[in-house]
Formats: C-alpha cells, sequence, structure tokens
C-alpha cells in the first residue's frame, strides 16, 4: 500500500517502479528462478499507461501502478500456463482468472509468472520445464511450494507483492519458508470459476506486510454472483482491521502434529515464540488437544480428490509428467464415482465436528506452520518420484499444520516469528474461525511492530 501512495501522490511513477523492480529481477533471478515467464515490454507500456492516468488526475483503484506477478497455475488472457509441467501446451491462455481479473481491476500491473511445482500438489517448488526456485535466505534450501516462485520473488525483493494459490498449506508454507506474512482465505472468499480440489483451494497472495495482505484481499474478494455460493461478505473492509483492538481472545496453542509426525524444535520454538507475544497483549493462550479428520477422511482427499483433480488440466504429452503425478492420475482411473460419493460425505460430516471447536473450545488456534524448517532443495520431489503413494516424512512435516484449514475451509495466517540458527525463516500460523479473517488481520498487525520481518532482507538482495 505504501507504494500506490506514493504512486497516487505523484512521489513515485508507475515506470521508475516498474523499471526497478524489473532491474532487480534481471539481476537476481537467474540464482533464484522465482521466474518462469516475462512479459517487460507489455509492464512498462502498462505503467506509461498508468503514469498518464495519474497525471490526468483521473481516479484512481487502490493498487494503481503496483506491479505483480501472477503464479503459473492461474490463466491470464494472452499468456502461457503451463501448470510448471514439461507436457502441457504454452499457447496463450484464452481468459483470465476471476481472480486476477480482481487484481487487474484494482490498478495493478501484471508482471510475469512465477515457478510452481508440476500441477500443484508438492511442498516445493521444482519441475522438469524450468528447474528448481531456491530460497533467497540460502539457495541450498526450498522456499516451499506450491507458490514458491511467488515466495521467493518477494523474499528477494524481485516485486512487492505477489498472487499465490493454497489447496493444501501452498501460500503459508512458502511464506514460513521465506519469512513473509501468507494469508489464506475463508472458503469461497475470493471468487473461482471452478473451485478446485473439492473447493479446498484458494487463491491469494503472498506479502511482507499485514497492510497489504488485508487490502489485497479486499480487491480479491469482489463476490461472483454468478457461482454457486461465496463467503460473508464481511462488516468492514479487510483494510480497516489492521490496528482494531482484537479484545481479549482465547488462543489454543498446538504443538504436536495433527499427523503424528515430529515436529523440529525450531517450528516449536516460533509457535512458543508468537504464543509469549500474545499472552504479552493479554490474551489467554492456553495448550489444546483439538480433534482433526480421521485417516479415512484424509485418505479421501489424498487418494480421491487430487488424484481426480490432475484430470481437469490437458496434457499434450502425459508421458512427460512427473513419474509422482502419472501415478497419480492413473490411481484416479481405479476409483469409481461411489467411492468419491462416500468420501466426500465423510469430510463434509467430519469437517463440521472440527469446525464447531473455534468458538466452543478457543477462538484461535496457533501452531507452527510447518513441522519441518525448510528442506534442500532436490529431496521432497525425488522422494516422491520414487515412491508416490508411500509414506514420506519430510513432505507430511511441511503439510501436517496447514492441510486441514483447507479442508475445512477456515482462514489461516502464517507470521514469520522465528529464524533458526543459521538464517532460515520459520513461520507460526494462526487459524481462525468460519469466515473470520478479520481477527486474523487484527491479531497480525498487533504483532507485527514487535518482530523485524518487514525490513528483513537476506544478505545479497538489499
Amino acid at each position: 500500500m505504501s507504494l500506490a501512495r506514493a504512486v497516487r501522490s505523484r512521489q513515485l511513477s508507475p515506470v521508475e517502479l516498474a523499471e526497478a523492480y524489473l532491474r532487480r529481477v534481471d539481476r537476481h533471478d537467474p540464482q533464484l528462478n522465482a521466474f518462469v515467464w516475462r512479459n517487460d515490454e507489455d509492464v512498462l507500456r502498462a505503467a506509461k499507461e498508468a503514469e498518464r492516468a495519474v497525471m490526468s488526475g483521473d481516479e484512481l483503484p487502490p493498487f494503481h501502478g503496483v506491479p505483480i506477478p501472477v503464479k503459473d497455475l492461474n490463466s491470464v488472457a494472452g499468456q502461457p500456463n503451463t501448470y510448471g509441467s514439461a507436457g502441457t501446451s504454452d499457447a496463450p491462455s484464452e481468459e483470465t482468472d476471476l481472480s486476477v481479473e480482481r487484481l487487474l481491476d484494482a490498478g495493478f500491473l501484471l508482471m510475469g509468472r512465477t515457478n510452481t511445482p508440476e500441477m500443484g500438489p508438492m511442498s516445493v517448488t521444482e519441475n522438469r520445464r524450468y528447474g528448481v526456485t531456491h530460497n533467497p535466505w540460502d539457495p541450498r534450501f526450498s522456499p516451499g511450494g506450491s507458490s514458491g516462485g511467488a515466495a521467493a520473488a518477494v523474499a528477494a525483493g524481485l516485486a512487492p507483492l505477489a498472487q499465490a494459490s493454497d489447496g493444501g498449506g501452498s501460500i503459508r508454507m512458502p511464506s514460513s519458508a521465506c519469512g513473509l506474512v501468507g494469508l489464506k482465505p475463508s472458503r469461497g472468499r475470493v471468487p473461482m470459476r471452478v473451485p478446485a480440489w473439492e473447493h479446498s483451494a484458494t487463491d491469494g497472495a503472498i506479502t511482507r506486510h499485514v497492510e497489504d495482505a488485508a487490502a489485497v484481499l479486499d480487491v480479491m474478494s469482489t463476490p461472483d454472483l454468478l457461482g454457486w455460493y461465496h463467503a460473508p461478505v464481511p462488516h468492514r473492509p479487510f483494510a480497516d482491521e489492521v490496528g482494531r483492538d482484537a479484545g481479549r481472545l482465547r488462543i489454543g496453542l498446538l504443538l504436536s502434529a495433527p499427523t503424528g509426525v515430529p515436529v523440529d524444535e525450531e517450528c516449536v520454538a516460533a509457535a512458543t515464540s508468537l504464543a509469549r507475544t500474545l499472552e504479552g497483549l493479554g490474551h489467554e493462550v492456553t495448550p489444546v488437544t483439538p480433534r482433526f479428520f480421521s485417516q479415512e477422511a484424509a485418505q479421501a482427499y489424498i487418494e480421491l480428490v487430487i488424484p481426480s483433480a490432475l484430470h481437469l488440466v490437458s496434457y499434450e504429452r502425459p508421458e512427460l509428467a512427473e513419474p509422482y503425478l502419472q501415478e497419480l492420475r492413473a490411481l484416479a482411473l481405479t476409483r469409481n464415482i461411489a467411492e468419491y460419493a462416500r468420501g466426500m460425505a465423510l469430510l463434509h460430516r467430519e469437517s463440521r465436528e472440527v469446525v464447531a471447536q473455534w468458538g466452543r473450545d478457543f477462538d484461535v488456534l496457533l501452531t507452527p506452520t510447518m513441522a519441518c524448517t525448510p528442506p534442500p532443495v532436490g529431496t521432497v520431489v525425488q522422494q516422491k518420484n520414487a515412491d508416490p503413494t508411500g509414506f514420506r516424512l519430510t513432505e507430511t512435516q511441511m503439510i501436517s499444520f496447514t492441510f486441514f484449514a483447507n479442508l475445512t475451509g477456515l482462514p489461516a495466517i502464517s507470521l514469520p516469528v522465528h529464524r533458526t540458527a543459521a538464517g532460515l525463516p520459520v513461520g507460526a500460523q494462526l487459524v481462525g474461525g468460519p469466515f473470520d479473517e478479520a481477527t486474523l488481520i487484527r491479531l497480525a498487525a498487533s504483532v507485527e511492530p514487535l518482530y523485524a520481518w518487514t525490513t528483513a532482507v537476506p544478505d545479497g538482495l538489499r
């Protein structure tokens, strides 16, 4: 928002802004591989048009002239959308996703496309078409996934914020790994033409500032009256929740992973740090042991929803897909619609019992964002290709605290409150009650001044 204000007040021109970020992409992205496609000429042309609008005194939208990259799972008319796959076409898309339309309406300049794992169901950002995206804090490690290209771009200062999406933690995991703010909206908050992954996935953004997370949610969440449903309209703009008193809340602290895997001490340290800070602000923080989904329900999502969703994208050459995706696509064809219907019914029933704990047992749930620190690049995908349907510890640790917010549709936010001894960021997560992004934004804004995340920049990238 600070850049948008500078543009509106003519302290900064959209052209200067676009040129500055494009120079940083030129300089730093060869080492990071955050971007997979660039449209520099289009960005500069749009920036010049934005500058003329500023000088003419026209009424300007809230993010007028601010550049933002789009994740390579989201479509923009005239841009390729390869879904990070070597087996798909790079022909220009014919339509623009609803969430991206809203970014354009808000005045953003679409600046390139960011890397993603093929088709999205992966917790790191590596694929055969574009290669590995590296963590700006230490290129030996992953920025997480699937919005790892988006997070790497923001953390490295290649973009002020980035469009992203989340189907099991894909906004929050990269935000944790890269030291950023990652807000996953509620189910139905951000419109999608076809709600992905049985209505568990959502579009959103990765930002450095809570104010930006709130303001971009405002513009992305304009209801789509043609869709089957949409989230309740908030009482006030989300941006107005920044600085508003959250009251005294009951915050449940969960340090053990719902999946039963071990939790790294650094991840525990992140959650306990935020717990102490919130206690210091007057909130009641109490250890809790919530009920989550049964193994049967979780397997329905993993073995039915995700494999089936992989058939919604057309492959030109499916034999070029990652081996784990080829196996998952084949798995979908061995299951029947009766199994799918039973699995979805079970998810719906159990979700009601999980969500009922918010407001009854606690107001907000506090957890580590991940159960492990960012893994080394080149490890997680290899493990999944070697055993696509088996148990993989690192991948399970990465999604252990995030996946249930997608299945229930609850809003959640990752905040960068801790660093390892080696300097890698580690996030803590707050999960709000149904459609209650407002409380998460109030809490996040209240702790932001007490941590140094808004000014933290990796060495060599200042």
